[in-house]
């Protein structure tokens, strides 16, 4: 029986479309749509699809600044050698004050704002905007947890805005896509996003709250804004809010999408944020610096470039940068989030100065490989699970809190969590194999019963420490405990490993056919049946067997 498990590999980059005539208007310069399909993967994209004038484009997540038309058009005008160098913005001056209330803090702390004016709401902008706004809020913004965006019509409100915590039941407003007034818990209970996103509030007594000078609510970050400031086609003035639990990523998101509208002819003005005794300006475009030598960029990269070669590689990937002694001084885009090292600026380097200009060669030196200490015991084990009639599989270490956690039952502890996740899919890094192999019989509902796959791969202990783990499943109408205890009697007996079972408890198992494996004294697994809760949470609908051990183990 052939499985399919091509859906469970792939994952989705974030995907940008655009018209290729809308991408001329924000380019303001000529080229041909041939030649852009052509030239575009060079900055680091994939070129997708292209139907007729609409073109997608596949971009790396480490990159949010690409992830809208308009950002796109501002680093080929740099790449293509039209504007190289760093963008400049004209911020405006204006009177708007956001007040932080110290109620906030410990809900979430951080708010950063802006005012963008005489924008043209087409409908290429309103797909545009929409677009970026729901890539940030999954890939920065961790789907809101992180980072929410409010995008505001200003003329519906009156400044200065506060922000602060309320009563969940103390404050009624109207959200979006209602027409009647609701409180902040009847919110988290009857409104779509508000059932969405009720657990990134869970356990607060206060809710944030977004209001104007009159009291009236703006926004309840991260779930829902107001219909006041609903924006329509006929908005002229955007108001921006980001709040969030990280005060970089705000404002990160703050100035990708500022100057996504800029780009489209909006004008930008600064707002005045006053938290406690402190007060700063945002949006805040000044670059940050970092020095780099020649000698070290010429050492990774393998080049003899030039001072000259270098800053212009790094004109064309949109930074400004001179030579001040013997160090090259790099002027880093305010919206350019991923840039945290030496490296990622000399990757940049590398990108302008062109993959196609790299010589190739040889080795230096001739090396011999041997077998890992561990391997002949893995080949072992894929051997006797092959024997017993099961089919392999391999997938990702990336999984999600809601697979690897709220799924199989369990509270989420703590784990490795992944920084600008490509989706909401692949947050963190797995500790188990099981909720990985039930995805792929979700993939496989269509073919009949039975079916049984293991996996032989890696996961992430309460140390954070890898470990290689062995597991099974096997989904039939007539699964159930002893057949499954008889399968891993089968491969502890042809593994050569002396164990013991024990009755265990875990929430994804039913209560009783579930034990655990010891095995010198220490628990190394557990097997049984899964709960139907579990089951319909991966909506699958037949009993399932399933087993899982640790392998890594001395002196077996």
């Amino acid at each position: 029986m052939p499985l399919n498990t091509k859906n469970i590999f792939h994952i989705n980059m974030p995907v940008v479309t655009f018209d290729y005539n809308d991408f001329l208007n924000i380019f303001k310069n000529k080229i041909s749509k041939e030649e852009l399909i052509e030239k575009l993967p060079m900055i680091g994209a994939d070129v997708d699809k292209v139907e007729d004038n609409e073109i997608s484009i596949e971009f790396f997540p480490n990159r949010p600044d690409l992830t809208s038309v308009e950002g796109i058009a501002r680093a080929s005008r740099a790449f293509f050698e039209f504007e190289m160098g760093l963008k400049n913005y004209n911020i405006k001056k204006s009177d708007i004050e956001m007040n932080v209330d110290s109620s906030v803090k410990n809900v979430r702390p951080f708010v950063v704002t802006a005012l963008v004016k005489n924008i043209t709401m087409t409908d290429e902008l309103i797909k545009s905007l929409m677009d970026l706004q729901e890539k940030l809020h999954l890939g920065i913004g961790r789907d809101r947890k992180k980072v929410a965006i409010g995008v505001h019509d200003f003329e519906a409100v009156k400044p200065p805005f506060a922000y602060k915590a309320v009563d969940p039941d103390s404050v009624e407003f109207v959200p979006l896509n209602k027409s009647n007034s609701m409180t902040l818990s009847e919110i988290l209970k009857r409104h779509e996003k508000g059932i969405a996103y009720a657990h990134i509030l869970e356990g607060f007594d206060k809710h944030p709250l977004i209001v104007d000078a009159n009291n009236n609510v703006l926004s309840y970050p991260p779930i829902i804004n107001g219909t006041l400031t609903e924006v329509t086609p006929f908005t002229t003035n955007l108001f921006i809010d980001v709040t969030g639990t990280d005060k970089k990523a705000i404002n990160y998101v703050l100035n990708i999408i500022t100057t996504a509208l800029a780009e489209r002819g909006g004008e930008i003005y600064s707002t005045v944020i006053k938290d406690d005794n402190k007060t700063y300006v945002t949006p805040d475009f000044n670059p940050l610096e970092m020095k780099l030598s020649l000698d070290y960029i010429n050492r990774i990269l393998g080049t003899k470039m030039s001072e000259k070669d270098v800053i212009f590689s790094l004109k064309k990937m949109g930074y400004d940068a001179i030579e001040i002694g013997l160090k090259i001084v790099v002027k880093i885009p305010a919206w350019r989030a991923d840039i945290l090292h030496d490296i990622d600026i000399i990757e940049d380097v590398a990108v302008g100065y062109g993959y196609d200009k790299f010589e190739t060669d040889f080795p230096k030196a001739l090396t011999f490989g041997r077998t890992l200490p561990n391997h002949v015991i893995y080949e072992n084990f894929r051997k006797i699970m092959i024997g017993l009639g099961f089919n392999e599989v391999t997938t990702f270490t990336i999984s999600n809190e809601s697979d690897e956690f709220i799924k199989m039952g369990l509270d989420i502890f703590t784990r490795v969590e992944i920084d600008n996740p490509i989706g909401e899919d692949y947050s963190c890094l797995r500790i188990s194999l099981i909720p990985s192999l039930l995805k792929i019989l979700n993939e496989n509902k269509h073919h009949p019963l039975p079916q049984q796959i293991f996996e032989l791969g890696i996961v992430v202990n309460k140390d954070f420490k890898n470990q290689n783990n062995l597991a099974f499943v096997k989904i039939d109408a007539k699964a159930g405990f002893t057949e499954c205890k008889s399968f891993v009697d089968a491969i502890m007996r042809d593994s050569g490993m002396i164990y013991e079972i024990e009755d265990d408890s875990h929430p994804a198992f039913v209560k009783g056919r579930c034990a655990s494996i010891i095995f010198k004294n220490k628990k190394i697994g557990l097997f049984g049946e899964l709960n139907p809760k579990t089951i319909t949470n991966f909506e699958l609908e037949h009993p399932i067997i399933t087993f899982e051990m640790n392998i890594d183990l001395p002196n077996q």
